[in-house]
């Protein structure tokens, strides 16, 4: 196997691993109670329907952290490149070792916008949740539970 085969290789295994690592939420991160009264039936429904809704919300900002981790990645794999074969002044023995140290800092680097895109997408998950059990009539963090009947018509 060529020096070229494996770093392709490499990039392709840190880029999955990294795939690996982005994912959407899988749920709220915040408490919510029911109102006092309310079945408990009735809250772990509307809990499933609040869980989707703030799925839905949320789509977006998970897919778009894991193409920049990705994207990341491959960008710094392939300046790594170059700089190894610019530093070497030509001599293409090194420009694996480049390439090796820019897919690492690219990795490094996609992980680190991942993760704040995945942290923003948690908040924006949770506010979903919140809204959509507070609208139920629900005890949400912050805000008190709205007077039974009193809700959104």
């Amino acid at each position: 196997m060529n020096r070229l085969t494996r770093i392709t290789l490499m990039t392709a295994a840190v880029i999955t691993s990294l795939s690996a690592c982005v994912s959407a939420p899988t749920g709220p991160t915040v408490a919510v109670m029911p109102r006092e009264g309310k079945p408990f039936e009735v809250f772990q429904l509307e809990d499933m329907q609040c869980r989707q809704f703030a799925a839905n919300a949320v789509k977006d900002t998970s897919d778009a952290a894991l193409k920049e981790g990705a994207t990341s990645a491959v960008i710094g794999a392939a300046l790594g490149a170059a700089a190894g074969a610019v530093i070497q002044g030509g001599n293409h023995a090194n420009v694996g070792t480049g390439a090796g140290v820019g897919m690492l800092g690219g990795a490094a680097m996609g992980a680190m916008n991942s993760a704040g895109k995945q942290n923003q997408a948690q908040m924006q998950y949770n506010i979903a949740y919140q809204q959509c059990m507070y609208s139920k009539g629900n005890q949400v963090p912050s805000y008190a539970a709205p007077a039974p009947g009193q809700g959104y018509r």
